[in-house]
Order: structure tokens, then sequence, then C-alpha cells
């Protein structure tokens, strides 16, 4: 059976540890588990954590741990993603599936096509839910690290600010991925759901990205950042 998984944003250590209340309440009321049960902890650092709770109330819980090891092993190969803001679902998803095929850093990007608009409050809320949503998906697929989730920028911005051994901008026209030499570090730019213009392709490779295609079909936004970082991973990182 399955360990139930949860990640403490708190460092972890051997001994007895309060958790925040948000994961009080998940494993209390709606897990509805009890003292005794065994857990599998992780804070992000790199570490797992073995134990089993030692006191579940309706707002304090309280888990022993018993191990400490090593997690699981990252990529070798560091992969920045600037993706295109997309409503919604789309970039739900776009962030789960790159957090599952290994994703080191994150950027959502605001462009000349981009169809949503985030100020303020909005914008500080929806950054919380994109690393909520990271954090589910290191939860369910057993990284024992959180990528980082950087807060909107804009295109020009990004592309002025991002290191990278190889850059890459998605595009039909374009290389495949397999021309390129073995990075240690990539950085990928992938649009919104209007696309690039061509002027951004332009700014772009300007700014030192090269144009890569993944293949004859065009994808969709939330689409493109899963096959995108499925190839990478295969050709140069840990498929």
């Amino acid at each position: 059976m399955r360990l139930s998984r949860f990640f403490i944003d708190a460092p972890l250590s051997l001994g007895e540890h309060e958790l925040p209340e948000a994961q009080a309440h998940y494993i209390s009321r709606v897990l509805r588990m009890v003292e005794g049960d065994a857990v599998q902890m992780f804070d992000g650092s790199g570490h797992e954590f073995l134990g089993a709770l030692a006191e579940v109330g309706k707002k304090r819980v309280v888990v022993r741990i018993d191990e400490q090891f090593a997690g699981q092993i990252e990529s070798p190969l560091q992969i920045h993603l600037g993706q295109g803001l997309s409503r919604g679902e789309r970039m739900d998803w776009a962030i789960q599936k790159a957090t599952e095929l290994g994703v080191t850093e994150i950027t959502p990007i605001f462009s000349e096509r981009c169809e949503v608009r985030l100020k303020d409050e909005r914008a500080d809320k929806r950054l919380l839910h994109w690393r909520q949503v990271a954090i589910s998906a290191c939860e369910q697929c057993g990284r024992s690290r959180v990528p980082v989730i950087h807060p909107p920028v804009l295109l020009a911005d990004w592309l002025k600010q991002t290191e990278a051994d190889l850059k890459l901008v998605l595009h039909p026209v374009a290389e495949p991925l397999v021309s390129h030499a073995k990075p240690a570090t990539l950085a990928f730019l992938i649009g919104p759901e209007g696309g690039l213009s061509d002027a951004e392709v332009e700014q772009a490779k300007a700014n030192g990205f090269h144009a890569a295609r993944l293949g004859p079909r065009v994808l969709r936004t939330e689409t493109a950042p899963v096959v995108a970082l499925a190839v990478a991973q295969q050709l140069w990182g840990d498929f």
C-alpha cells in the first residue's frame, strides 16, 4: 500500500512536528487519518521523511518522524520554462505536467497575444495557486524538490534576464531539437493560446534563442510544454 505523501513548507528533521493548519485540516478532516497512520513527507530540501501520526485532532496534528533519507534525484538537465499565460485550467495543466516532467523553473509570460491580465492582489493569488499546483504534482510524482514558480513578467524582460546553455523558442518552421548539442541548462519559450507573433519570435532570436520545432503539427499552448519537456528529457535528461 502506498504511503500518503505530503509537502511541508518548513524544515523537517527527526522528532515530533506540529503540522501547519492546512495540512492538519486535510489529514484530519478530509482524509480522516488517525493516530498511528504512517506518512511520508518532504520539505523541498531534497530529503524524504518517514514517520507516523502521533496526534490527530480537529485543528492540531502532530507527526513523529523516525527516518530521513535522500529523495528522488533531479534530472541533470535544468530547464527554465517561459510559458505564455493562458486561461484557467490550461495554465494549471501546463504547470502540473511540466512539474511531473522535471522542470526546474517556470515563469508565466505576458506577450502580445496573451488574453490574460493579472494585477496586484489577483496576481498574488494566482501565483500562490500555481505553486500549489506544482506542490500537488510533486506529491503525486515523487519529486523531492518543488520547481520555482516566478511571478509573471513581460516577454521582453524575460528574454533579457534568462540565461542558459541553450535557449529555444518553439516555432513550426525551424530545426528539430535533436539538431542541438547536449546542454546542461535549457530555456524553453512557449507562446500563449494565440501563439507568439513573428516579431516576438525575432525578438527572442535577437536575445540568443534558437527556433525549434516539435513536428509537423501545431500544438496547443498546454500541450507544447508536455511534448517539449518530454523530448528534451529523452535527448539530454533522465528519460
